[in-house]
């Protein structure tokens, strides 16, 4: 039994010494500016990009190109306030917009009255 333990073990060690420590280096921090806007009540319920069904009051946003489930900090530059979303769906698509907020994630940065602000957004992961 112990020769036995000894010989998983010595096996597990050497698992272990093979994994490149590059694996546990974090991806560097991508930023962006630009202008964010926000969208609720009409599409609320109604199926985004990814499948999932809508909740205005979540922390969601919709973005061009970063994929699906990805975490973005998004800043209102104006107050410095700032929400992590997670992207679930695809846009905006009205002018140069980088980012469209879900209500409640626009309501945690200060914009509901504005409509729109000039943000900050690092991806998180």
């Amino acid at each position: 039994m112990t020769t036995m333990r000894n010989a998983l073990a010595a096996a597990l060690m050497s698992c272990v010494l093979l994994v490149p420590t590059a694996i546990v280096a974090k991806e560097p921090v991508r930023a962006y500016a630009g202008v964010a806007s926000w969208y609720g009540g009409q599409f609320h319920g109604r199926k985004t990009a990814n499948g999932e069904r809508y909740n205005m009051n979540e922390l969601t946003a919709a973005h061009k190109t970063l994929a699906f489930g990805t975490k973005v900090r998004v800043t209102n530059k104006s107050n410095g306030k700032s929400v992590v979303v997670r992207i679930n769906d695809r846009g905006p698509y009205v002018g140069k917009r980088i980012i469209d907020l879900s209500r409640g994630a626009a309501s945690q940065i200060g914009m509901i009255n504005s409509g729109v602000a000039n943000v900050t957004l690092e991806v998180q992961g």
